[in-house]
This record gives structure tokens, sequence and C-alpha cells, in this order.
């Protein structure tokens, strides 16, 4: 049994706990040692014994450990993966069993958590750390960039280019062969039908950008 840890002790951390007990139900493989995370103030559904301490505790953990990211938000994600510094970390990808995965040249990066429900199809290129929450679908030739997160129920078309720590809100779509700009966020049930621009936030159907931010 290889053992894991989840960053992140807030309520999607607590659905990632239960990924794992999932898979394990069909293939016995993690055993958790508990959760990480510089602030525990609102973690009260959280046995103490599982509360492993911040980011000083994880970089001065002796055994070596899996982890991921159970941070929904794509910019505070990438700035605590920077500042792990501990050599005995590994990042495992997690996909709930009941995934739907094509068999034609579908790659998934390191640390990338995938939910119960996605469907993803043929020829789709998903980089590190990428979090693809409940239920959501990404179509042919699409590419997401490294730390992007996509809550539950969010539509992807073919050939639609992510970039990096993208936010897309719940129930968002995206219409085919359109970019999202670096750091943008998408509300949630907004319709994009035009490409982004990096860094805006945008909203509403058709998704506009309503404001920009550095």
């Amino acid at each position: 049994m290889k053992k894991i840890a989840i960053f992140g002790a807030g309520g999607f951390g607590r659905e990632v706990k239960m990924l794992i007990d999932q898979l394990n139900a069909v293939s016995p493989q993690w055993e958790f040692i508990g959760y990480f995370d510089d602030d525990f103030s609102h973690a009260r559904h959280i046995d103490p014994a599982h509360q492993l301490g911040g980011m000083d505790a994880l970089n001065n953990w002796k055994e070596p450990i899996h982890l991921v990211f159970a941070i929904g938000n794509p910019v505070v994600k990438r700035k605590i993966h920077q500042k792990v510094q501990n050599p005995g970390i590994q990042y495992p990808t997690l996909i709930h069993p009941n995934a739907v995965i094509g068999a034609s040249n579908v790659r998934i990066g390191e640390g990338t958590i995938i939910c119960a429900g996605n469907i993803i199809t043929i020829d789709i290129e998903i980089g590190r750390h990428v979090i693809l929450n409940l239920s959501c679908t990404v179509g042919h030739d699409t590419q997401i960039a490294d730390y992007a997160s996509f809550m539950p129920s969010v539509n992807i078309s073919g050939e639609v280019e992510i970039g990096e720590a993208v936010y897309v809100g719940t129930g968002a779509k995206i219409i085919n062969q359109l970019q999202i700009g670096t750091e943008t966020v998408v509300g949630a049930g907004a319709v994009v039908s035009k490409s982004l621009p990096p860094k805006c936030t945008a909203v509403g159907i058709p998704a506009k950008p309503i404001r920009f931010h550095e």
C-alpha cells in the first residue's frame, strides 16, 4: 500500500478522500494518512488525527508519500505547489473508476484529479495538477494546460485550447475550436462562444469579459 495525503482540508479535500476510498474498493493501493493545510480552522469534519500540519510539516516529512492538491483555485494551487521542497513527494494521478477515457492518444499529467462521471474522448492532452470535478466532458483534440480547475458539469467541446491556471465554474460550456487564455475565470453557467483573453473574468450567455486582473 502506498501512503497518500491530500493538501487542502476543505470540502473538496474530503471529496478527494472519498475518491481514494472508491479507488481502494476496486483495487486496494492507497493508505490514506491525512491532510496538510496551513489553516485547519474550517476543517470541523476532519478527525484531528488526520490533520498533519501545514507546508512546514510537509516539507519536513521524513517518509516518502504521494500527495494531491485538493484546491479549486488554480492560482493558489500553483503557488502552494511551488512552495513544496520535499524531494520525497510524488504526485499520483487519481481517476475515478467510472470515468470514461478514450483509448486513442489521451495523455494525463501527474497530480491530476478526475472525478466520477467524467467523459474524456480521444486525442486529448491534460496537464499536471488539473481538476476535473464531477460529470465533466472533454471533446476530441482538446489541450488543457497545468493547474486548470473545472467545477461540476462543465462541457468542453472539441479542439479547445485552455491555458494554465484557468478556472471554469459549474455548468459552463465551451464551444469548439476556441482558446481560453492563461488564468482566466469563466463564471458558472456561462456559454463561451468566442475565445477569451488571458487574465479576465468572463460571465454570461454568451460569455463576455467583465474585468481583467493581474
